[in-house]
Order: structure tokens, then C-alpha cells, then sequence
């Protein structure tokens, strides 16, 4: 059984919550999410938000945080090999109940892949009530979609500039 190893990214002016699944191994080893290099959540979000690509852990905290967006995943725990969503089984999940209380994230929960969906749909969605948007896998295993398509559908589901009014 794996813990989830680092807290998540929100604050009281978060709006909009973006929920992975749970953190890779080199995520777990940087201890902040999407830490794979050929993971494109970075370079998908700096394109929307029109940053810079962000390096430090610092400097993607920043650059969320400043459109009001938050992270996290749906997993607490669970026995994984690997990086494999796939392999994923004994699922505890996390609590969002103080993320949704403390923020202004009212019902903007989006989700990163299938996996991350269907995890919600199971175990998140009764205990919030708040559906979610699914967002194609930012994982280089979604091969199917490059970086210029995931850009235009994460910018039109997520209309960040809502966020920002």
C-alpha cells in the first residue's frame, strides 16, 4: 500500500479543482504532481493560461495558484505498480470536503484521463455530490492525442476565463 505523499494544491481563491488519479513514481520523487518529463500537463496549462513554462515547483504552485486553480488527486492510498493506473486496486480515497469548503470551487471539479473519471464516479461523486468534467489524459500514454489537441480541448472545458472574472 502506497500513500498519496504530498499535500494538495489549493487556496481560498481557488475556483477551479483539476483531480488526477494519483501520483506517478517520479511525482512521488519530486513530491508535487506531474513530475514525469513527458508527462504535458505543464506545457497544456502554460499554453491555456499563456505563462511560461514553469520549471521550479515553485514557479508551477505560482502559476496555478495565480489563475485560481487547484490540484489534486482522487486516490489516498492504494496498491499500484509502478506508475500503472491500470494496475491500481485497494483504493482509499481522499477527502475533498476542506478543499471545497475553504475555496470557491462550487462545482468546477475536473478530472485528468478515464481512470481519474472513473475513480470519481465511484468513490468521490457520493460523498460530493458534484459531478465532474472529464479532460483527455495529459500522460504520454495517451498517445492519441498530442499536445495541440489536448490544448484546445482542456482551454474549451476548462475556460479558465471564468476563473479569472
Amino acid at each position: 500500500m502506497i500513500t498519496h505523499p504530498f499535500p494538495p494544491l489549493y487556496d481560498e481563491n481557488s475556483e477551479i479543482l483539476i483531480l488526477g488519479s494519483f501520483p506517478s513514481v517520479k511525482s512521488r520523487e519530486m513530491n508535487f504532481f506531474y513530475g514525469h518529463p513527458q508527462n504535458r500537463f505543464w506545457k497544456v496549462m502554460s499554453t491555456i493560461l499563456q505563462e511560461p513554462l514553469p520549471v521550479t515547483v515553485t514557479e508551477k504552485k505560482a502559476m496555478l495558484l495565480g489563475h485560481h486553480i487547484a490540484l489534486f488527486d482522487v486516490i489516498r492510498s492504494c496498491d499500484i505498480e509502478g506508475s500503472s493506473d491500470s494496475s491500481i486496486r485497494n483504493v482509499q480515497v481522499n477527502d475533498l470536503s476542506d478543499i471545497i469548503k475553504t475555496s470557491r470551487i462550487g462545482n468546477r471539479i475536473y478530472v485528468n484521463g478515464n481512470k481519474a473519471r472513473d475513480l470519481y464516479m465511484k468513490y468521490t461523486l457520493p460523498q460530493t455530490g458534484i459531478p465532474c468534467i472529464t479532460l483527455p489524459s495529459t500522460s504520454p500514454a495517451n498517445a492519441a492525442f498530442s499536445v495541440d489537441r489536448l490544448v484546445r480541448i482542456w482551454g474549451e472545458k476548462l475556460d479558465v476565463g471564468k476563473a479569472l472574472k
